[in-house]
């Protein structure tokens, strides 16, 4: 793989300027009509714009990931990973910031085979837009952001966090050739942002489930367990978007139809490979939209598509191929099933935290404070069990 030489090291960063300019030119032609259109869509999302106190941080990570997106757009993937490419640390040298990225080459790999533009990528997370905040549900001290485009999700994480992820990225990698429609997250670059002699801040990107969110009515975050799984949802009329959680389903189901065995399987195979990573407390994204009736059945404005199943490649004639997937003409549908009735955005999230000490002294402590109740605080094989059992028990 042409890149630049293994291990850490640091250059100047290229300036964005020029791919500023190109963008706001092309922004400038859009129209009235798809401004607006756009603005819809973001209803329930803040714009980061000057005087948010997140600003100068969002500022800081578009000019340096515009950065670092060049260097693989000039140093293409020219092959599977190696190890050096899974230990690179490229530190690039702006104004006022250093920013870090981590197994660099290894991550411009998978975008490449996900079939994502480095261009495009560059252009969505790059200055050409602000990012967008939601308000979370979410326990953890952590930053969340969507790209303008509502394309990529960014959030930060902590240094033992980060150093989970790269610990496991070839096995991860190799899953997601195995599996090309498991329901793992696709995690696209991890980065560090250091702000003059401050201490390094960690962040993570990765394609957001829930998109296109244009006609998402409800999103969910499923665990699996009972304890501190309840949001109170939003006034109704309300355009605040917010991640409702596991008591928040109680009575409802998803309707898969002929594809839950499918879901089911893959479940399996997906927490079973968590499991074996000795990773926990992970979630299962959800949300629904009704279908409309152009969009019901194989026809219609739909790509029809054949995912490889564990066994392998299926043909579309044989009976029980139950990995069909029926997929929007656009960018980053990977997480899409059709039911009857609904169309599913499904994906596993959060795939960082390790059943070490730390976790184990925090069971002992539930298991005292909530005898006899479900907590998301348990061995891996204990919860990943029990998130397919959720998911069986939830879905027709």
């Amino acid at each position: 793989m042409a890149a630049p030489s293994p291990g850490p090291h640091e250059v100047l960063a290229p300036s964005p300027e020029a791919g500023c300019k190109a963008i706001t030119s092309r922004s400038g032609r859009r129209g009235l009509l798809w401004r607006l259109r756009d603005k819809q869509l973001r209803l329930g999302l803040f714009e980061i714009s000057p005087g948010h106190e997140l600003h100068r941080l969002t500022c800081m990570m578009q000019a340096g990931l515009w950065a670092a997106t060049q260097v693989s757009m000039d140093h293409p993937p020219r092959g599977l990973p190696t190890e050096d490419d899974f230990s690179e640390v490229l530190t690039q040298v702006h104004k006022g910031f250093e920013l870090g990225t981590l197994a660099g080459p290894a991550f411009a790999w998978l975008r490449h085979s996900l079939g994502l533009a480095e261009e495009d990528y560059q252009a969505a997370l790059g200055p050409g837009g602000p990012y967008l905040q939601f308000l979370s549900t979410s326990k953890s001290n952590a930053s969340f952001f969507l790209s303008h485009d509502q394309r990529f999700f960014l959030k930060t994480q902590r240094r033992r966090e980060v150093r989970a992820l790269l610990a496991h990225l070839p096995r991860y990698l190799q899953h997601l050739q195995r599996h090309p429609h498991s329901l793992l997250a696709r995690l696209l670059g991890v980065h560090s942002l250091r702000v003059a002699r401050g201490k390094k801040k960690y962040f993570i990107i990765m394609q957001s489930v829930f998109y296109p969110a244009g006609r998402i009515a409800e999103r969910y975050d499923i665990k699996g367990c009972e304890v501190s799984r309840w949001v109170e949802p939003a006034p109704e009329g309300s355009p605040l978007v917010l991640v409702l959680k596991d008591l928040n389903f109680q009575g409802k189901t998803i309707d898969l139809g002929p594809q839950r065995s499918w879901l089911l399987r893959q479940m399996e195979l997906d927490t079973a490979f968590l499991r074996d990573l000795n990773l926990l407390d992970y979630s299962l994204l959800m949300a629904s939209q009704h279908l409309q009736e152009d969009e019901r059945g194989p026809g219609s404005s739909l790509v029809f598509r054949t995912a490889r199943s564990v066994q392998g490649v299926q043909s579309l004639d044989e009976p029980g191929a139950q990995n069909l997937r029926l997929l929007p003409d656009g960018p980053n549908a990977l997480h899409i099933l059709d039911g009857p009735e609904q169309r599913y955005f499904l994906g596993l999230v959060d795939l960082a935290t390790v059943y070490g000490l730390r976790k184990r002294l925090e069971y002992l402590w539930k298991a005292l404070r909530y005898p006899n109740r479900a907590f998301s605080t348990v061995s891996p094989a204990l919860y990943a069990r029990r998130l397919c059992q959720w998911v069986e028990a939830h879905t027709e």
